[in-house]
């Protein structure tokens, strides 16, 4: 529209692959993510009202208006919610233009919707010089999803959107925040990490993420402890009749997934990437059969890998869809997509996508354009 004028500030963040740790941030456990290279842009400009009014480059140019006094937790809107939300947590007093262009894939198991935070906050920070340290920003992001979208979420997303570097994974403590620079240098050793997008669409909104959440939650409390951080393998055995069947499945993949953690950081550390990619494969075990959040095309993807000699492979991410991970010699991934391109096909499933990502940076200022 001729009245959309030049911001003031641009900020982008990225996606995020998880090596391993997945569905444990909120049990305060440990996880190993990092920044992929595909990042949303935020432009954003003040305004002399109390008028906001959002548009994506990605959807349409309908541009979306409310004002900074109609901003509420609901459950009215769409994607824009996620934007207002981060406005709202942030408590952004004066109104706003912003003009959303994203490139991380939607719906892919990639963290979309945290790298749209992040770079909204990381703008309006600079913008309305706001004084929040990269870890403030995290839970003020994590508080506008899980508030104002109303998806729980855990803190993990954010915080690697926001704190990742260059070269390496980001070993985040969801208790504390603390961070640790794991190097994360494949190449080196001959080896890729293909991210397999699925384009089997999944949404965090729809209760099933909420419900196993929940039973984490009532495990802690059956339990009388903090978090399931706070559990041993061995205490959970012991405990196992006082939690219902679900409960003890979600929290065994919760207190397991939390060991692979320190072991996968060990194996780096010694770049023993056999030791990793078992750890991989049993994370995906426990996320298919305990977690319960893979589905068939997840599966496929990740035993057509393992079959073609990939040394590790996973569902990533919220689940239900999205991508898959497979830790694999570099002259081997083209087999391996062509098997599984292959194997999709046969199964009747949608062409899956293909990409690989060196550990990228997390959120910054870009140049006025």
């Amino acid at each position: 529209m001729s009245d959309w004028r030049a911001p003031d500030v641009i900020a982008s963040a990225p996606g995020r692959v998880n090596v391993i740790g997945e569905h444990i941030d909120f049990s305060q456990g440990f996880v190993l993510p990092f920044a992929i290279a595909d990042r949303t842009y935020a432009r954003i400009r003040k305004r002399g009202d109390q008028i906001i009014r959002i548009r994506s480059l990605q959807r349409s140019n309908d541009i979306i208006t409310t004002s900074i006094d109609q901003l509420a937790p609901s459950a009215d809107g769409d994607w824009e919610r996620y934007v207002l939300g981060v406005v709202w947590a942030l408590g952004i007093k004066s109104g706003v233009d912003i003009e959303i262009d994203g490139y991380v894939p939607l719906g892919a198991g990639l963290s979309s919707s945290a790298a749209l935070e992040c770079a909204v906050a990381f703008a309006l920070n600079d913008l309305f010089s706001c004084g929040y340290s990269l870890k403030e920003l995290a839970l003020l992001a994590q508080k506008a999803e899980n508030k104002y979208v109303g998806v729980p979420c855990g803190i993990m997303d954010q915080s690697v959107s926001l704190l990742a570097k260059s070269g390496s994974a980001l070993l985040l403590d969801c208790r504390d925040l603390e961070t640790r620079l794991i190097p994360f240098d494949l190449a080196a050793s001959g080896l890729q990490l293909l991210i397999i997008d699925t384009q089997v669409q999944h949404t965090l909104v729809d209760g099933g993420y909420a419900q196993r959440r929940q039973s984490c939650e009532s495990a802690v409390a059956k339990l009388g402890i903090v978090s399931l951080r706070d559990l041993s393998f061995s205490d959970l055995q012991e405990a196992k009749d006082l939690l219902s069947e679900e409960e003890y499945k979600r929290a065994r993949h919760s207190v397991t997934e939390i060991a692979r953690v320190g072991k996968a950081v060990d194996a780096l550390i010694d770049k023993d990437f056999l030791t990793l990619g078992r750890l991989i494969n049993e994370s995906h075990h426990s996320l298919r059969d305990d977690y319960e959040v893979s589905c068939p095309e997840l599966n496929c993807a990740v035993d057509t890998a393992i079959s073609l000699g990939a040394v590790g492979a996973r569902m990533v991410g919220g689940g239900f869809g999205g991508s898959a991970i497979a830790l694999a010699k570099t002259e081997d991934i083209g087999r391996i997509e062509s098997a599984i391109k292959e194997e999709f096909t046969a199964s009747g499933f949608h062409v899956p996508r293909f990409f690989t990502s060196l550990p990228s940076d997390g959120a910054r200022i870009e140049p006025l354009t």
